[in-house]
């Protein structure tokens, strides 16, 4: 078994440290290889996505990824900018499914924004298309016949684009509570209808599963009003991107949230993919030893799940980290005073 670790910037080396000190503790045979990425790697190469890093990543069972972003690229051309990393990296690793899971810990219910109640019931995983929508569709702008500027973006999605991101919901779903909501718009847009028609016809083969529709305007407002009532919610590139971080804020701080990028690759251990937690690089606080890494440690456990086939080791993890929340060990972000280390320790110390 062999990871890439990709630390990246800002907070991103020292929250993805903090990880790599669970895994050891585990002591999982796990072979690991770091490379620069971001804006490490653009001032150390001239570019964000070195050569060298997307082939380490190639041949690894996973990526364990950190954070990008480095104001001091900001001027730079867009295709030379930190950010293009996690994009490069996505297209060349055709990862095409992004799981994000969104619970309210034990304890944390009164850091949301919703009521303790209604937090308190949240425990869902948005699995959401990555590859195509109008995040990739023709765009750009043009004179109309009156001399006015128009910009336009084209919205497309072909069947079997529909087809694999919704064999990975309806598997998502079998592993938890057995229930899919699909999200779409197709009351009026045909990008929709047909994302709804290829949903049904793959729901087919998974008897198992109860299957419902929702239109994304309501899903925005059930994810607010009641979001004890989802499990698993499948959903296009645009709507998780905007659905995924409303369920994360939900939840009351994005420091304790994680997420796989999965592709249809398939290593001698499990699915390969991309694992990151969902915050930024947070140049704000980089190298002060405040960053909160437990989402970097629920990702390096959703590796583990999803890619290295240790179940049992993921769940370890994952209880440590509730054990810590519970036990009053907070950062910054949830109110208390443990740093980044800190942190670390505790959830060392309860494995």
């Amino acid at each position: 078994m062999k990871i890439a670790v990709l630390p990246g910037d800002g907070i991103g080396p020292e929250v993805t440290r903090e990880a790599l000190r669970v895994l050891d503790a585990l002591d999982l045979g796990i072979e690991r290889e770091e490379a620069l990425v971001g804006g490490a790697a653009y001032h150390a190469t001239g570019h964000p996505l070195p050569p060298a890093t997307l082939a380490l990543a190639e041949a690894s069972d996973g990526v364990l990824f950190g954070a990008v972003g480095d104001p001091a690229c900001d001027a730079l051309e867009r295709h030379l900018r930190p950010e293009q990393a996690i994009l490069g990296l996505r297209k060349a690793l055709t990862l095409f499914a992004n799981l994000r899971p969104a619970k309210v810990f034990a304890g944390l219910e009164s850091h949301s924004a919703l009521r303790p109640e209604v937090a308190g019931a949240i425990d869902l995983l948005i699995v959401r298309e990555l590859n195509g929508d109008v995040y990739f569709g023709e765009k750009g702008f043009r004179t109309t016949a009156s001399g006015e500027r128009e910009g336009w973006d084209m919205m497309s999605y072909n069947e079997s684009e529909v087809r694999r991101i919704a064999h990975a919901g309806f598997r998502a779903a079998q592993g938890r509570s057995k229930r899919l909501c699909s999200v779409d718009k197709a009351n009026v847009l045909e990008t929709s209808q047909l994302w709804r028609d290829v949903v049904i016809e793959v729901a087919r083969e998974y008897p198992d599963v109860a299957l419902e529709h929702m239109y994304v305007d309501n899903a925005a407002m059930q994810l607010v009003k009641s979001p004890g009532q989802f499990d698993v919610v499948v959903t296009g590139n645009l709507f998780g991107d905007i659905l995924s971080d409303l369920a994360s804020m939900c939840v009351g701080s994005i420091g304790l949230l994680a997420s796989a990028s999965l592709g249809a690759r398939q290593t001698a251990h499990g699915t390969f993919g991309l694992y990151e937690p969902i915050h930024g690089s947070a140049p704000d606080i980089a190298g002060k030893g405040l960053a909160n890494p437990m989402a970097t440690i629920l990702s390096a456990a959703m590796l583990l799940r999803h890619s290295l086939g240790l179940a049992d080791a993921a769940d370890r993890i994952e209880a440590a980290v509730a054990r810590t929340l519970a036990d009053g060990v907070l950062g910054r972000d949830l109110g208390g005073s443990a740093g980044t280390t800190e942190i670390g320790d505790a959830v060392l110390a309860r494995l």
